[in-house]
Order: structure tokens, then C-alpha cells, then sequence
């Protein structure tokens, strides 16, 4: 009973994800990485190979496309108004040559 004791002691908690302290990500990062489906395929994504990424953009293609089944034409209004600012500040990054 003791050997088991210690044994379970000399164990970690939790399992290593292979990641040294050296290489520890930013809090915020962590932060996204914990929750529970998203972490796991943004992570996927960032630090996979090009294959992985690929199929990260057919998830995110497929999603949205469950949103638009699901509610409709808000699905498809919502996610282009989201973009006007992005593609407003692209522009002018642009024009201003940089």
C-alpha cells in the first residue's frame, strides 16, 4: 500500500502536453487553449502541420454553414458586418503603403 502511495506521488497530476517551461505560451493563449473543443482545434491549427490547418479552415467552412441552415440569413449578414472594420483598416494600410 505504501509503494502505491509513493508511486502515485512520483506521478504528475497531469499529463505533459510536451511542452517545455521555456516555450510556456502567454496567459491569454492558455486561456483559449482550455476550452474544451475550440481550444483544442485552434491549437490544432496554430501549431500543426498544413494539412491540419486545411482542415481547420473545412471546420470553420462547415460551421458557418450549420449557422445558416440553423438561423438563416442573419448567418450569413452577421459574419460580413463583422468583417467591414477589418477590411476598412486593411484598406487604409494599403493607401498609406505599409
Amino acid at each position: 500500500m505504501i509503494d502505491e502511495w509513493q508511486d502515485l506521488k512520483a506521478r504528475p497530476a497531469f499529463r505533459s502536453t510536451g511542452h517545455s517551461k521555456a516555450t510556456r505560451k502567454e496567459p491569454f493563449v492558455t486561456l483559449i487553449y482550455r476550452i474544451p473543443i475550440l481550444g483544442w482545434l485552434l491549437r490544432e491549427a496554430a501549431e500543426g502541420s498544413g494539412n491540419i490547418k486545411a482542415l481547420f479552415l473545412v471546420n470553420c467552412a462547415l460551421i458557418w454553414l450549420l449557422a445558416i441552415i440553423a438561423f438563416g440569413y442573419p448567418a450569413i449578414i452577421i459574419p460580413a458586418l463583422c468583417a467591414v472594420p477589418t477590411i476598412f483598416v486593411l484598406l487604409i494600410l494599403i493607401t498609406a503603403g505599409r
